[in-house]
C-alpha cells in the first residue's frame, strides 16, 4: 500500500521538508498508489461493518485517481456501498448539471461508474440563496461530525497554495463558508468558463478546520507549474498566505508528487545539501 511505498520512498534526511513528501516517476504511478491505499481503507472498514468517510477533491489532480478507483471497482470488485463522501467545494452560484459544476464532474468521473449509493455522496449546493448558505454550511459540517469525521481527505493545491477554496489569507480555524475567489484562482479556471468574465467570483468551501481534523490527508500535485508552491508549502514557514502549509501541523498528512512537481524541493534541486553525492561531469 501507499504507506509502505512512502516508507521506501523517503530514505532521505528530511532536513528541509517539514511534511512527509513522496515523489513518484509520474502521476499515473502516484494515482495508482493512492487508489490502493483508498481501496485498502474501504475494505478494512467493510470488514468492520463500518462506513468509510472520504473527503474528495475536484480539478485536474485527482482525475487519474478516480479513473483507477473505477477500474478497481469494475475489474477487481471494489465496492463503494459503505463509502460516504463529502466534496470540498463548489462554485457559487452553480447549476448542478452545468458543464463546470463539481456535481457533474464527480458523477462523470466517479459516482456514475461505481456502486456508491446516491444518498451517500455530498457536494456543496450551488443553488442556495445567500440567506441559506450559513445554515447549510453548518449542517454540512454537522453531518461530517455525526459520522466521526473524515477518514481520508484527498486534496489538490492551487497556484497560490489554496486547499479546497480556502484562499490565501484563510485562517487555520476557518469553517465551511462562502468565499471570494482569488484572481489567480479565477484566471486558472477561466479557460473552462470561456473567459474571465464568465468565471464565478465566489464558491462554497469546506473550512481549513475540517480538513485539518481529517484522520489522514493526501495532497496530490502534478507538473512543473506546481513546483514552486509545493516547495513553499512543505519547506517554508507555516503561514495563512499559503494555506497548504498548515498541513505541516497535521500528524498524518503526505504530499504525493510527480517528478516535475518535486523539482524545486531542496533534496531534488540541491541534493548536495541533503546527502553525500558522487560528483560527475553531469
Amino acid at each position: 500500500m501507499l504507506k509502505s511505498k512512502i516508507d521506501k520512498a523517503t530514505g532521505f534526511e528530511k532536513r528541509f521538508e517539514n511534511i512527509n513528501t513522496v515523489v513518484f516517476e509520474n502521476s499515473t504511478e502516484a494515482s495508482k498508489a493512492v487508489a490502493q491505499e483508498i481501496a485498502a481503507l474501504i475494505q478494512s472498514k467493510q470488514n468492520e461493518n463500518n462506513p468509510c468517510i472520504l473527503g474528495l477533491a475536484t480539478g485536474s489532480s485527482p482525475k487519474g485517481l478516480y479513473a483507477e478507483l473505477v477500474r478497481l471497482h469494475k475489474e477487481e470488485g471494489l465496492s463503494f456501498k459503505n463509502v460516504i463522501s463529502f466534496n470540498l467545494d463548489e462554485y457559487y452560484p452553480m447549476e448542478p448539471n452545468s458543464i463546470n459544476s463539481y456535481v457533474r464532474f464527480m458523477k462523470e468521473l466517479l459516482f456514475d461508474h461505481v456502486d456508491i449509493l446516491p444518498e451517500n455522496y455530498h457536494i456543496p449546493d450551488g443553488l442556495l440563496t445567500k440567506e441559506q448558505i450559513a445554515d447549510y454550511c453548518h449542517e454540512y459540517e454537522a453531518k461530517i461530525e455525526a459520522l466521526g469525521g473524515i477518514d481520508l481527505q484527498i486534496l489538490g493545491i492551487g497556484g497560490n497554495g489554496h486547499i479546497g477554496f480556502n484562499e490565501s489569507g484563510s485562517l487555520q480555524n476557518s469553517k465551511t463558508r462562502l468565499v471570494a475567489l482569488d484572481h489567480i484562482t479565477r484566471v486558472a479556471a477561466s479557460k473552462d468558463f470561456f473567459g474571465l468574465n464568465n468565471t464565478p467570483r465566489t464558491a462554497i468551501t469546506l473550512g481549513v478546520k475540517k480538513i485539518m481534523e481529517a484522520k489522514r490527508v493526501i495532497l496530490l500535485a502534478w507538473g512543473e507549474g506546481k513546483a514552486n508552491i509545493v516547495k513553499k508549502s512543505v519547506e517554508d514557514e507555516v503561514t495563512n498566505r499559503v494555506p497548504a502549509s498548515f498541513l505541516q501541523e497535521h500528524d498524518n498528512a503526505v504530499f504525493v508528487l510527480d517528478k516535475e512537481a518535486s523539482s524545486k524541493l531542496t533534496r531534488i534541486n540541491k541534493p548536495w545539501l541533503v546527502e553525500k553525492i558522487v560528483w560527475t561531469d553531469k
